[in-house]
């Protein structure tokens, strides 16, 4: 009789070469791998042997790295996406897709679960599994470092677990931070980030960026050019989403530009400090906000920073997959149908500023906005409009000055004797 079959969210590390074996002893599924690249550098075919030799029957690798870019990188980016006014959801944008993809393959192989190896303390066990009810609501969730029968707390114990089966043990004892890398960003977290009152040890930790102090002394300029709010090219080069993000991290690191250190909230409620490297991240958020002021108007502007906080929240909380998330977008992409140009950023030891943009869109009108009178605009049409856009406030003093004591109070707290000559 075949044995049930088991889609495993397999990234090669400790945890989920670990849960190969403890599946099959525990459950006596039918293991299968399944491994995202969402830009992660590993190398996939060192990992498919690796989940082969530790029990797995079969291991896939899923390249979802354009999907990744176009259909959830640049969502977030549309909206200037920004968690807790700093993070780049670098994690919470791929995890969403990851989960959507072990449900396909568990449809394909007809399995009756999916088990990933993300820890009850963090927001990555709510994101998988979040994506995973959307699609699949009838599959079994395995949370490993949940369930009943996983026995380890500890990196420690994991090791000795693979070694008294005599199995490979895919990293070192003392390796040291723990890490999340894609094509949009890397985290780093542990170490000396445990206590915030310790400077990240940049030089030890940096792995896509170099230190502000060690970059160029002359910096560099890049040009981004967007299209619907959708970077198109760089420095004049058309390229798509993939080429473009390769280029972009590498202009940023060498510049050390993208470096967050945030102590955030966690979904489970817990605060959790890290350092994100976000090299072309960074680039792209500064150069489309030029692109959204150039060509948003006031109210579309205001009402767009407002919804980019809420969907920066669904992003966090695995939330992708909803309604309000489906609106959220079909607002931002209204927003930018006219978000084409192009941005030229200076780059300089770890910061990045404007040097000039353009759009034919653009609702910048120089003769409105010039100190030079011109013929579109009268200075004294702002007499009237100040009339009626002071009209409450005027109304209220009057009032006051009607009552009088109010009004005395009230310059008594507001009013100030100055000094005369």
């Amino acid at each position: 009789m075949a044995k049930d079959k088991v889609i495993l969210a397999y990234s090669g590390g400790l945890d989920t070469t670990v849960i190969i074996p403890w599946l099959k002893e525990n459950y006596d599924y039918d293991v299968i791998a399944v491994c995202i690249d969402v830009g992660q550098g590993d190398d996939w075919e060192l990992i498919k042997g690796r989940a082969v030799k530790t029990g797995a029957s079969a291991c896939y690798v899923v390249d979802a790295r354009q999907e990744y870019i176009e259909e959830y990188i640049w969502p977030a980016l549309k909206a200037n996406c920004k968690y807790e006014d700093q993070y780049l959801l670098g994690t919470s944008t791929a995890r969403p897709l990851i989960g959507k993809i072990l449900v396909e393959y568990a449809r394909q192989e007809g399995a009756v679960a999916i088990c990933h190896g993300a820890t009850g303390k963090g927001n990555d066990q709510i994101r998988f599994e979040l994506a995973i009810k959307a699609f699949a609501p009838d599959l079994r969730v395995i949370a490993a470092w949940r369930d009943p029968k996983w026995d380890m707390d500890s990196r420690d114990a994991e090791i000795k677990f693979l070694e008294d089966r005599g199995l490979e043990v895919p990293m070192k004892k003392d390796q040291s931070y723990s890490r999340d890398e894609n094509i949009w960003h890397i985290s780093h977290e542990g170490l000396e980030l445990e206590k915030t009152e310790n400077e990240p040890n940049y030089k030890h930790m940096l792995k896509n960026t170099v230190c502000p102090e060690e970059a160029p002394e002359a910096g560099e300029y890049v040009k981004i050019e967007f299209e619907k709010g959708i970077p198109v090219s760089v420095n004049g080069k058309k390229m798509n989403g993939l080429e473009l993000m390769t280029e972009l991290n590498k202009i940023g690191g060498r510049n050390g530009v993208g470096l967050v250190d945030i102590c955030e909230n966690r979904c489970v409620g817990m605060k959790s400090r890290g350092v994100y490297e976000t090299p072309g991240g960074a680039i792209l958020y500064a150069a489309h906000e030029m692109i959204d002021h150039l060509c948003l108007d006031r109210d579309t502007y205001h009402f767009k920073q407002q919804i980019s906080l809420r969907m920066s929240e669904l992003i966090y909380d695995g939330k992708w997959f909803t309604t309000l998330m489906d609106a959220c977008m079909a607002f931002v992409d209204k927003t930018q149908e006219t978000c084409t140009g192009w941005v030229n950023l200076k780059l300089y030891k770890g910061s990045i500023r404007g040097a000039g943009s353009y759009s034919k869109y653009s609702l910048y009108n120089e003769s409105i906005a010039s100190f030079t009178t011109g013929d579109l605009y009268d200075h004294h049409d702002a007499q009237g409009f100040i009339t009626l856009f002071g009209l409450p406030l005027k109304v209220r003093a009057m009032m006051e000055q009607q009552v009088g004591e109010g009004q005395a109070v009230k310059e008594s707290k507001n009013l100030k004797k100055r000094p005369t000559e």
